[in-house]
């Protein structure tokens, strides 16, 4: 079983910055491909970025140029920084984190959630 806990969600002004971490337990974070979701009211969950063991990213169109996302294995970490903040970033955003090698892969895993809210 890998737990994430997601935290760093917050109010923040529109043109401000957050940063959200996720912190895993219970795998080596190596075998974890981590990824960071967002659900929005209204809307289905929707991936922003995801990183893999070895650093390679990937983005979603929305979030490229303003949103970076960085691990830390050393912290079992992963990082979602967010730049130049619109009210549209408004959601829940979840920590997945999905089993790449070993007995469980292909098994994933969710966390609780961390509420962001863009608003002047």
């Amino acid at each position: 079983q890998v737990q994430l806990m997601e935290s760093g969600g917050d109010l923040v002004r529109p043109g401000g910055s957050l940063r959200l971490s996720c912190v895993a337990s219970g795998s080596s974070f190596t075998d974890l491909l981590i990824g960071w979701y967002r659900h929005i009211p209204g809307k289905q969950r929707e991936l922003v970025a995801q990183i893999s063991s070895s650093g390679t990213t990937d983005y979603d169109d929305s979030a490229k140029g303003r949103i970076t996302i960085s691990r830390d294995n050393a912290k079992n970490t992963v990082y979602l920084e967010m730049k130049r903040m619109k009210p549209e970033d408004t959601a829940i955003y979840y920590c997945k984190a999905t089993v790449i090698q070993g007995s469980r892969a292909g098994m994933y895993y969710w966390g609780e959630g961390t509420l962001v809210t863009v608003s002047s």
